[in-house]
């Protein structure tokens, strides 16, 4: 094969055609390389066009951002006034608002050994004791009654706090079940293997509403008079149960694509069904399904929103109410912008953890 002629008879380096490099390279290369791929990309830029300046007009330069209702409601641009004038009531919902800055403390916290805990290093025993002790601490500042702090009936718990506690909770309490409930659907012992695959049928089956709604207003009736559970814990347990069932099924495909031979080599060297199960085989499974199960523990986080069928109040309920003070009609846009990105936020987060959780656990086979 003939080599192209780098250097000119000079001595000097040719560059490569303005077309084939940089910008108009990439735009090319990527954008305009085929006449179907020219079609879709002139047919996007002609939507964009369309809707891009529009949208910039009204949320940036027609907008108002300190204003008063009066005011917002003879604006042509978007009202972000609206924001910071419910944010307390969106955040905090219905808590006393003079005690507001415990489950603002409350949050901190929980955010803070999140975000300390996604250093794989830091898994130690001791990081165990330091969330049971901050668990425990969040519920105090909640709830009150202890430390002269005063007390606060569930009732009253809404907005982020409550999503954030629901999700949370749910997902750390759901991940477990799952993985137990997608080994006793593969046990060899039948009356194990029934329970766990009517179980997962009959959840999976119904919608998470129906769930909360039988926790609600079905199980209270089976209760003793004298007897009353809390429906903030009734709407978590109903949580936790319906996501089980979902993780159950995406660790068992994990487990499935895991070869016969794991098993044979861990038997041949002696090991029991729970020594091969957490030293050989659910490491394995468990990194297998990691996107998938990602993605089930973010529908959790956003379903948390479907509360509202027993009377609680997360973040999506309580600004609707706060859409519901008159002054303020008309404004719903801006605050479900600002309420999507903070639900977006915590869904990439999520994300982003999984996939660097993903690649810390991936490995290469020397050559």
């Amino acid at each position: 094969m003939l080599k192209p002629n780098l250097k000119k008879e000079s001595g000097e380096v040719l560059k490569p055609p303005i077309t084939q490099v940089g910008l108009i390279g990439w735009i090319r290369h990527n954008l305009f390389n085929g006449y179907f791929n020219s079609f879709l990309t002139i047919v996007i830029l002609l939507g964009a066009s369309q809707v891009i300046p529009p949208f910039i007009r009204w949320a940036f330069i027609d907008s108002v951002w300190n204003t008063t209702g009066a005011a917002c409601q003879e604006a042509t641009g978007a009202c972000w006034s609206t924001i910071p004038a419910n944010l307390r009531l969106v955040i905090f919902g219905f808590y006393p608002s003079e005690l507001q800055w415990r489950p603002l403390l409350a949050m901190i916290m929980l955010i803070g050994l999140l975000l300390y805990s996604k250093n794989r290093n830091h898994w130690k025993k001791w990081l165990l004791y330091t969330w049971i002790f901050g668990l425990f601490l969040m519920g105090v500042l909640m709830g009150g009654g202890l430390f002269g702090l005063e007390p606060v009936e569930s009732a009253k718990w809404s907005g982020l706090p409550l999503t954030l506690m629901l999700s949370f909770f749910g997902m750390v309490a759901a991940y477990p079940l799952g993985v137990v409930l997608a080994l006793g659907r593969r046990s060899k012992l039948l009356g194990i293997r029934s329970l766990c695959i009517v179980y997962i049928e009959m959840i999976r089956g119904v919608p998470l509403i129906s769930l909360l709604f039988m926790s609600s207003i079905m199980f209270p009736l089976f209760l003793p008079k004298d007897l009353n559970i809390d429906k903030i814990l009734r709407a978590q347990v109903a949580i936790i149960l319906f996501t089980a069932a979902y993780i159950a099924e995406v660790v068992r495909g994990g487990l499935q694509a895991i070869d016969r031979g794991q098993y044979e080599a861990a038997e041949s060297i002696g090991l029991n069904y729970y020594q091969t199960m957490r030293l050989i085989i659910l490491p394995q499974a468990l990194k297998i399904v990691i996107p998938p199960s990602v993605g089930i523990l973010i529908s959790a986080f956003k379903d948390t929103s479907l509360v509202v069928i027993i009377a609680l109040y997360d973040l999506l309920n309580t600004t609707k109410s706060a859409l519901s003070n008159p002054e303020w009609m008309g404004s719903s846009s801006e605050i479900y912008i600002f309420i999507a990105l903070i639900y977006f936020l915590f869904c990439y987060l999520m994300s982003s953890y999984s996939r660097r959780l993903e690649a810390e656990l991936d490995y290469k086979t020397p050559d």
